[in-house]
């Protein structure tokens, strides 16, 4: 099985990338209830579960950023005076603080460049690429045709009894508080919202191999990472003056193994326009719709 190349979507797959972006058909997205944020300046950064790639339109080749991903909706919503949505798919915390390069080559300053002293409100959604998501979801995969009822993803991270993935995510909590920090600097008065990520496997049970091919035992291991490194992105907007939006919940029920009417998390075979393993437009507008709840509330 070859392995499924998923959120950095680099260079390997730059053709077929850009066939299925021009190729989709124009999804058509309610917007959401009106946010009670201020109509100042809001600033988007993040990785492609922001970004939102292959969701009609794509509106950015090089970041793979659709202009249905929940900031648009957002912005759309709450009536900006000025928006900038600088995330982009393949982001870490490195991209946001130090700039990189997208999908075509082509290199971007820092994310953070783009919040300034007049930022009313800036948006977080980081930290899945700092832990190796894209090459967890491909191992996790591949080991899955082998022993699709045991846990091969399970027993290759944590042997010799130190759980790597774990240690993934105490790695990236400096990196993640670096970012907030950095923010704040910049935009002292700005409202900062960090967002976890929605729940990609059933939040029970041991998931729906081969469709979504991860080994049945892996789901209860992997949906435990996913947690934990949510956990983390909650703890760490705490920490440093900052509000955490749970989309995990709200999406409880509507993972990649749902229907294609029903998911929020396309599978490795997307049935609606999206990435693999990435949200569709009805998950980017259920984020949006969780985001402006939290600033509402």
């Amino acid at each position: 099985m070859t392995r499924p190349r998923l959120p950095r979507l680099r260079a390997a797959t730059r053709l077929a990338v850009l066939a299925l972006a021009t190729a989709g058909v124009l999804l058509t997205v309610a917007t959401p209830a009106s946010a009670a944020v201020p109509t100042g300046r809001y600033v988007a950064l993040g990785d492609s579960y922001t970004a939102g790639p292959l969701i009609p339109s794509q509106v950015d080749l090089n970041c793979l950023r659709s202009n249905r991903n929940y900031p648009s909706l957002v912005a759309a919503s709450a009536g900006s005076s000025s928006f900038a949505d600088v995330s982009c798919s393949g982001a870490t915390t490195d991209d946001i603080l130090y700039g990189g390069s997208g999908q075509l080559g082509i290199t971007l300053p820092p994310q953070l460049n783009a919040v300034t002293s007049n930022t009313s409100l800036v948006t977080v959604q980081i930290g899945g690429n700092d832990i190796g998501f894209s090459g967890i979801i491909g191992d996790c995969a591949e080991a899955s045709v082998s022993s699709p009822l045991g846990s091969p993803c399970k027993n290759r991270y944590t042997a010799g009894g130190v759980d790597q993935l774990q240690a993934r995510i105490v790695a990236a909590t400096p990196k993640v508080t670096a970012v907030l920090q950095a923010v704040r600097q910049a935009a002292p008065g700005a409202r900062v919202v960090v967002l976890g990520y929605p729940a990609i496997l059933p939040d029970s049970g041991y998931g729906c191999w081969p469709v979504v091919p991860i080994a049945y035992q892996d789901v209860p291991y992997l949906r435990g990472v996913e947690k934990s490194l949510n956990a983390m992105l909650a703890s760490a907007a705490s920490a440093n003056g900052a509000t955490y939006a749970d989309v995990y919940t709200p999406s409880i029920g509507r993972d990649a193994c749902k229907g294609s009417g029903t998911r929020w998390i396309e599978g490795l075979v997307p049935q609606n326009s999206a990435a693999p393993f990435h949200p569709n437009a009805r998950g980017e507008q259920g984020m949006a719709t969780a985001l402006i709840a939290r600033l509402n509330s």
